[in-house]
């Protein structure tokens, strides 16, 4: 018998940037989502908010439709219907005194209208210059009194600034009411790494230097900055994705057996990897921009930012001392893949000569339905003692007959937000670490080279990852 999930209690959502693209493309497809699966709390509200109002409620719910029928295939009339006849939108203003002062009137309405049980559970999707007033208006409309606030990466611009956010927010909050999202650790895949780990003793044993010579981690998009190049003007690719979603990653790839797998099990192992890497050499850090970013809406004509980023990192714990963890993200790239692989060393001795076939690898892709592949060597049928390479692959979904379909990453967290549950949530002592390591590329940048769209980069970032090269399975 299928196990019932506990639906949450009472809400009341408020999204700041409701009518912006991140809200468009995973916020309201995540909360439709989870109304249809009935994992939405039975009785709530969703007030959107911002300093421009988009007309009438009748009119953001027109406006939310459209974006749904644009994002979600095969939509429930009914579901849709019902999930916006619970939506408004409450304009605010952080930079006037009283400028919350409607929103707080709007959602104290709503919750009268739920009951005394209800919880607010306030969502930050907006750019970190203006993080810090907004936190200000919701302490002083005390919209933050027990309430859960979702804070969208990037936690500041750099480490200064982040630890400005970080002192705005616990004047008002405690840690244990901030989530930072950071939504690839939302996904099934990125979760499974703890699994493939922890739960195999033929994999353990092997996941440290003694048994690999790499460790890779690769996010490169075909997608350019199109529509975004305000938002990639104000962040670059390395704010963007360096700080916050490939060092995540790199926390759970690296991170010690936690004691129990609970939010501070995990997160304290985290954390310990973050204080063990060394600060980011910018000598071994490669910035390039693809060839026509500068003519995209909102660039400067004279841009340097960086639209690329490829780099060495190290952690200097027992298990991984010496082995080089190879970072990679980009715009208008050659693929557009989640993947890490670690590769392992060649057995000692060169019993077989020398292999064109390369070492062992295990790769793991980070979609939302996980999959892993393993490439192994065998005898070649035949008379001769000749190698061929085998490749195995497994994908999750396919082999498991339980019939439950993989949460979005932005459908889990919010679920996860609800019930209060921070495992998959960035911790403030982390983002601070994480500043600090990677506050030498920000005083120093390296320069900004071009690179062809199509392409995997400019030619130095492909010599970063040495003889073996990068490994992008089927790439």
């Amino acid at each position: 018998m299928k196990h019932r999930e506990e639906r949450p209690g009472p809400h009341v959502f408020v999204l700041f940037g409701a009518t912006g693209d991140l809200a468009k493309r995973k916020l309201f497809p995540g909360l439709y989502r989870l109304a249809a699966a009935s994992r939405l709390p039975e009785d709530y509200a969703i007030i959107g908010s911002g300093r421009h109002s988009p007309g009438s409620d009748d009119e953001f719910r027109e406006k939310i439709r459209s974006g749904l029928k644009e994002s979600v295939d095969d939509l429930d009339s009914d579901v849709l219907e019902d999930l916006l006849s619970r939506l408004t939108f409450q304009t605010s203003d952080a930079s006037e005194d009283d400028g919350g002062k409607d929103l707080a009137a709007a959602v104290r309405k709503a919750h009268d209208g739920l009951g005394d049980d209800s919880r607010t559970l306030i969502y930050l999707s907006v750019p970190p210059t203006a993080m810090e007033s907004m936190i200000g208006m919701l302490g002083h409309e005390h919209l933050t009194d027990d309430a859960r606030v979702v804070v969208e990466k990037p936690f500041g611009i750099d480490l200064e600034s982040s630890r400005e956010l970080d002192a705005a927010l616990k004047e008002v909050v405690s840690e244990d009411q901030v989530f930072r999202i950071d939504h690839f650790l939302g996904k099934e895949a990125v979760q499974n790494i703890l699994a493939l780990r922890f739960a195999n003793g033929l994999i353990e044993p092997a996941w440290n230097r003694d048994h690999l010579m790499s460790v890779q981690i690769d996010v490169p998009e075909t997608l350019t900055a199109e529509g975004r190049g305000a938002f990639y003007e104000s962040t670059g690719c390395f704010r963007d994705m360096i700080s916050t979603h490939l060092c995540q990653v790199l926390g759970f790839i690296a991170m010690e057996p936690p004691v129990h797998l609970d939010p501070t099990a995990l997160r304290n192992e985290k954390a310990k990897v973050f204080a063990a890497m060394q600060p980011l050499n910018p000598d071994r850090v490669v910035f390039g921009q693809y060839e026509g970013y500068r003519d995209e809406d909102g660039v400067a004509d004279d841009s340097k930012v960086e639209t690329f980023v490829a780099l060495e990192a190290f952690v200097d714990t027992e298990r991984w001392q010496g082995v080089p963890f190879l970072l990679r993200t980009g715009k208008a790239l050659g693929a557009t893949r989640r993947t890490v692989t670690l590769t392992f060393r060649t057995p000692p001795m060169g019993r077989f000569g020398d292999s064109e076939y390369g070492p062992n690898r295990l790769t793991l892709e980070l979609s939302d339905s996980p999959d892993v592949g393993v490439s192994l060597m065998a005898k070649r049928p035949g008379p001769r003692m000749d190698l061929v390479p085998l490749t195995f692959h497994l994908d999750v979904a396919e082999e498991d007959p339980h019939d439950d379909v993989p949460l979005e990453a932005y459908e889990r967290l919010l679920l996860d937000v609800m019930r209060g549950d921070q495992t998959l949530f960035t911790r403030a002592d982390e983002v601070d670490r994480l500043w600090e390591i990677c506050q030498p590329v920000l005083d120093t940048p390296p320069p900004t080279l071009p690179y062809a769209r199509g392409s995997w980069g400019p030619d130095e970032a492909i010599e970063l990852a040495g003889p073996e090269g990068w490994h992008l399975p089927d790439a």
